[in-house]
């Protein structure tokens, strides 16, 4: 999932370089909302994993 939040991001500057607002501003939103989503299940996963690591 990260890995398509770095691609939507290169998307997002090479388009903006290039002079494609509207297309740099959907692909940075797609980038975001990827990496948000990456971070919530990092951090779902972590807690689950330490929950896990505590039972005997």
């Amino acid at each position: 999932m990260l890995h398509y939040a770095v691609v939507f991001l290169v998307i997002a500057l090479i388009a903006a370089v290039l002079g494609f607002g509207g297309l740099a501003a959907g692909a940075a939103g797609i980038a975001k909302l990827l990496f948000v989503v990456f971070l919530i299940m990092a951090v779902i996963g972590f807690a689950a994993n330490l929950l896990r690591g505590r039972k005997p």
